[in-house]
């Protein structure tokens, strides 16, 4: 059985409100810690555009790279339409590569520049229309996507949140809501294949909570510990992994 199949399976729910679990933020201890003989590793692409906010994509970047030090976990930044150099919000310049969605099985998705309408970042992608389209296209049986802060605006672009339950920045919530997306106030919210989670630092906390899911409870507590951060609040989950 694969690996992270049977993780994503395996979890017990610490609560129950109103038909969703709740994972508590200090116990972590849903998922096994363990896993089969299968050391295929998680394959982490972090998509990148001009205009994005930096610790949007630090925060699960540094994350996932500590825990490929000592688990199977592979991360690149990517951007769409072949490699390129990306100017982020403050403008930090990095070079990104380009982005083979198939070659994933976890997509995170940063925001930034929600209320900078006529600058780069989420509203240009989406006038564009570039972005949106290759994310609604790279939805497939085994990917998992993480939209942190207002990159969950960007995944709305694309028609992957109607319907779903999901959070975002808080300014961004009502405007999310207005979309058809069932938008709550929690710091991360796992839907499944689609996980969400607020405003900005929250890219940690969804990143932590992905990283437990896929690879264990003690993954996620020694990266944890590496960066000295606790994760706040709670994880609402909603449904399990398709």
């Amino acid at each position: 059985m694969n690996r992270r199949r049977l993780l994503r399976s395996s979890v017990t729910a610490l609560g129950t409100v109103a038909g969703s679990s709740l994972v508590s933020g200090p116990a972590h201890a849903a998922n096994p810690s363990t896993a089969p003989n299968d050391t295929d590793p998680l394959r982490v692409h972090i998509v990148t555009f001009d205009g994005v906010e930096e610790l949007d994509v630090f925060g699960p970047l540094e994350v996932f790279s500590v825990a490929s030090q000592s688990h199977p976990v592979t991360v690149s930044l990517v951007t769409c339409g072949g490699p390129a150099e990306v100017t982020y919000r403050y403008g930090t310049r990095v070079a990104a590569g380009a982005w083979s969605p198939q070659d994933a099985d976890l997509m995170v998705v940063p925001g930034g520049g929600f209320a900078r309408r006529n600058e780069a970042g989420i509203w240009s992608e989406i006038d564009k229309g570039t972005l949106p389209t290759a994310l609604r296209d790279a939805q497939r049986r085994g990917l998992t996507t993480l939209g942190v802060c207002t990159g969950v605006i960007l995944l709305s672009a694309a028609g992957l949140t109607d319907g779903r339950t999901c959070t975002t920045h808080h300014r961004a919530k009502s405007y999310l809501a207005e979309q058809g997306a069932t938008v709550v106030d929690q710091r991360v919210v796992d839907d499944g294949d689609l996980v969400t989670a607020g405003g900005v630092s929250s890219g940690l906390d969804g990143a932590l909570w992905l990283l437990e899911r896929f690879i264990g409870s003690s993954a996620a507590t020694s990266v944890e510990a590496v960066l000295e951060f606790e994760r706040r609040g709670t994880v609402l989950r909603t449904r399990t992994a398709r």
